[in-house]
């Protein structure tokens, strides 16, 4: 007897638990990934500064589920959904719109950055979402430094030197602490013509204050730490105009060759896929159990699902993702076993975090609240259980203590992938298109 085919289109946080819930399942899984490999977002700033390898927070996703003799592993894009024959359509390097047939379809499959309307921005300001995005921000970032020591114009040195981030969410926090500390102190003994301190960080929102998730007072601590590490946090203003030589920010125009998206984010075509409904931004609106209305072999979750709970939206994190996908998981896993269905999904938050620059963060669980040190030591810790192996652990743990103690990156290399020359938006893109 033929068993039942599950698909899984995505190998991020949802996704993957998904299917490890679903290891021991009476059926056939198939998870379908763009990429090779299970990327840790959450440490992507930390390639983006040079602290960690690229190797250190992706991990193949073949080599994690290999264990699992009922999961089979497609490198492929799925470029549409047809609801009412079961099927999904892949494309690969070969072959273009296979359909594959499902009994049961989890949509796990992630967002992309939204620019609100300014896609022309994408141009000149990368965003921050795979393992592409962080390298070939790492590249802008030191290349920055090499044109800067070998320009012969003083005067130019200074918006060579200034960095813009845009928007004051955690990731660009991290991303201006990270920044900050890295021009100051690993890079300050390496240039002759040129003081890496000297630099601009400039962190930019139209909100009223950054970590908006977070309480005022640890939002207040966070601005404050940025500023003590000398980031300069413009809020209440977006960006007006954004080109190749800057940004403009209330009628002000800031001088910058690197300027990195890190505001919004916006849900995957799944909607589009399945011609239901969905919220504004986007997101497919889903039933209690995730299932999409009307279609109970029809599963969305993490980024691409919109469900409130308690009157408000599930915020776009990899908790929710991950308690997604491993509910999902075991609501199809007794489906097919005949057991009594699980309860509804309800999300436990379990808290959120941010880093601030070395041996700083803020913390907000229930009613805990730490910032400092204390919450730097708690925010370590978790981000290491949640490596996808034991190895890459060790490997962060090792790495994170040897920067700490003596200030040096894991990897400044400037990695330039069949570019057109040696610098420059080319090798940028080039980049980009190469994972």
């Amino acid at each position: 007897m033929t068993q039942p085919r599950i698909i899984i289109v995505g190998g991020g946080f949802g996704g993957l638990a998904a299917a490890k819930a679903l290891g021991k399942a009476p059926a056939e899984i198939i998870l379908i990934d763009r990429t090779n490999h299970h990327l840790f977002q959450p440490l992507l700033y930390q390639v983006a500064t040079s602290v960690l390898a690229p190797s250190q927070i992706g991990f193949p996703i073949r080599a994690i589920l290999r264990k699992q003799k009922n999961t089979t592993v497609v490198l492929g894009e799925v470029t549409t959904v047809d609801k009412d024959k079961k099927c999904v359509f892949i494309s690969d390097a070969d072959r273009s719109n296979v359909a594959v047939t499902y009994d049961y379809l989890i949509l796990a499959t992630g967002a992309s950055h939204s620019y609100f309307g300014r896609n022309e921005f994408e141009r000149f300001a990368p965003g921050l979402k795979s393992l592409a995005d962080a390298v070939a921000t790492r590249n802008k970032v030191l290349n920055a430094f090499e044109l800067a020591e070998a320009e012969e114009d003083p005067k130019r040195h200074r918006d060579l030197l200034t960095f813009v981030l845009v928007g004051a969410g955690p990731t660009g926090v991290e991303m201006a602490g990270a920044l900050a500390v890295l021009v100051q102190t690993s890079l300050k003994s390496n240039f002759r013509r040129i003081d890496p301190a000297s630099s601009r960080v400039v962190l930019v929102d139209m909100a009223p204050r950054v970590l908006g998730s977070f309480t005022e007072q640890l939002s207040q601590a966070g601005k404050e730490r940025l500023e003590k590490l000398g980031v300069e946090v413009r809020l209440g203003h977006g960006v007006d105009q954004l080109d190749g030589d800057g940004v403009v920010v209330a009628g002000e125009r800031i001088a910058s060759k690197t300027v990195i998206w890190t505001a919004g984010v916006a849900p995957s075509p799944a909607g589009k896929w399945l011609k239901v409904e969905t919220d504004r931004a986007g997101r497919v609106r889903v039933q209690k159990d995730l299932s999409v209305p009307g279609h109970p072999d029809i599963f969305v979750i993490g980024d691409t699902a919109s469900l409130d709970q308690d009157g408000k939206p599930l915020p776009g994190v990899a908790q929710v993702a991950m308690q997604q996908g491993r509910h999902v998981g075991k609501l199809i896993g007794r489906r097919l076993s005949g057991q009594p269905l699980p309860a509804p999904f309800r999300y436990f938050d379990k808290g959120s975090m941010a880093v601030v620059g070395k041996g700083f963060a803020v913390l907000q669980s229930g009613k805990i609240q730490l910032s400092g040190f204390a919450a730097w030591l708690a925010w370590a810790f978790i981000h290491l259980q949640f490596l996808a192996t034991s190895g890459l652990r060790l490997s962060v743990f090792l790495q994170w203590a040897w920067t700490y103690v003596t200030w040096q990156r894991g990897s400044r290399l400037i990695v330039s992938h069949h570019a057109s020359g040696p610098m420059g938006t080319a090798v940028d893109e080039s980049v980009r298109g190469a994972a």
